[in-house]
C-alpha cells in the first residue's frame, strides 16, 4: 500500500487546525506532521492524542536548537519545517506534500491509489489549486491552464480587476507538490521541491487531484486577513505583477492599496465582490466556461468524526 503524508506549519484557531487535520485523515493520509507556528492550547491535546498526527510546537527553544533564532518570514519557517519533516520524519512514507491550513486535497479516487499508480521514475507530482468563492468551502473556481484564450476569459469574468490576476486567482496558481521520499539533499519551497539544486525533477501533474484553497470563506474572513496578506502574505509588495510594467501591469499590493486609499473599506469591498463573491450569476458564468467546481468539504462533520471530544 502506498503511504502518503503531509507537513504544515500552522498559525490558526483550533477549529481550523482540527478541521485541516480531520479532513486529511479522512482522505487517507498516513501521517500528518503539524508544526504549530503559534501556541494552540485548545487543539494541542487532541493533536497529540491522535495516532496519525505528529505535532511540534515551534517555540523559541525549538528554533534555538536548530539555528541562531526564529526566522522572521513565515515562508522561511514553512520551508525549513517541511524540509526537516522530509529528511527526518517521513521515512515511513512513500510521498510527502507540504500544504497550508486553508488547503484541502480532493479526489474522487483514493489519493494513495493515484500516487501508487505513478511510474517509479516520477519524483514529483503536482496538485493544481482551485480557489474558493465566498461560500465557506462549497464552490470553487477551477485552475485555468495557460492557453491563448485564458486572458480573454479572465477579462470577461472580471472586467475591472481581471488584468491584475493570474488566471483569475487572488492567490497562487502553482499548487503544491508531492515528493517521493528517500532522496538525499531535498529542499522544500512553498510551491516547489529542489533536489541537488534541480527544481521539481521528474515531475508530473495530478489532473484528478484538486487542491481546494479556501483563500476566502466570506467577506468577513477575507477582510480579517487582508492586512496581514498585504504586508507579509500573498498580496505583499515584492511579488511581481501579472503583466509587465510596460504593458500597464501593477501588483495586487498596489491595486489594493490604491483602492483602500481612495475609497477605504468600500473600495476593498468592490474588489472582493467582483473577484470572490459567490452569486448565482458568477456560478453560471464559471459553469459556462467549465470553470465551476462544487466541492462540499464537510469540514465540521469530519472534525466531529475524528476529534469527537473536541467542543
Amino acid at each position: 500500500m502506498t503511504r502518503w503524508g503531509l507537513v504544515s506549519t500552522i498559525k490558526a484557531e483550533a477549529d481550523d487546525v482540527l478541521n485541516f487535520a480531520a479532513y486529511h485523515i479522512e482522505a487517507g493520509a498516513h501521517r500528518l506532521f503539524i508544526y504549530l507556528d503559534a501556541p494552540c492550547p485548545k487543539a494541542m491535546p487532541f493533536l497529540q492524542a491522535h495516532p496519525k498526527v505528529r505535532v511540534i510546537h515551534c517555540d523559541e527553544a525549538y528554533w534555538l536548537k536548530r539555528r541562531k533564532s526564529r526566522p522572521n518570514k513565515h515562508q522561511v519557517r514553512q520551508t525549513l519545517n517541511a524540509t526537516r519533516a522530509y529528511r527526518q520524519q517521513a521515512r515511513e512514507l512513500d510521498w510527502l506534500v507540504h500544504m497550508d491550513v486553508d488547503e484541502f486535497l480532493w479526489s474522487e479516487d483514493p489519493i494513495d491509489q493515484t500516487l501508487g499508480n505513478l511510474p517509479q521514475d516520477v519524483f514529483c507530482a503536482r496538485a493544481r489549486p482551485i480557489e474558493s468563492l465566498g461560500s465557506n468551502g462549497t464552490a470553487f473556481k477551477a485552475h485555468m491552464p495557460r492557453t491563448p484564450r485564458r486572458n480573454a476569459i479572465v477579462q470577461s469574468l472580471y472586467p475591472k480587476f481581471g488584468d491584475y490576476l493570474k488566471g483569475g486567482f487572488l492567490s497562487h496558481e502553482q499548487g503544491k507538490v508531492f515528493a517521493r521520499t528517500g532522496s538525499d539533499d531535498v529542499k522544500f519551497r512553498i510551491h516547489n521541491v529542489f533536489v541537488d539544486d534541480a527544481s521539481n525533477p521528474d515531475q508530473v501533474e495530478l489532473p484528478t487531484v484538486d487542491l481546494c484553497h479556501l483563500h476566502s470563506k466570506n467577506w468577513d474572513d477575507w477582510i480579517a486577513q487582508y492586512r496581514y496578506r498585504l504586508q507579509k502574505g500573498s498580496y505583499r509588495s515584492e511579488l511581481k505583477p501579472n503583466r509587465s510594467r510596460e504593458n500597464g501591469g501593477a501588483t495586487l499590493h498596489e491595486v489594493l492599496s490604491m483602492l483602500e486609499a481612495e475609497d477605504g473599506v468600500a473600495g476593498l469591498r468592490s474588489f472582493y465582490d467582483e473577484i470572490c463573491a459567490d452569486t448565482a450569476e458568477r456560478r453560471a458564468q464559471l459553469k459556462n466556461h467549465n470553470l465551476l467546481k462544487l466541492r462540499d468539504l464537510n469540514l465540521a462533520e469530519k472534525r466531529r468524526t475524528h476529534f469527537p471530544e473536541y467542543q
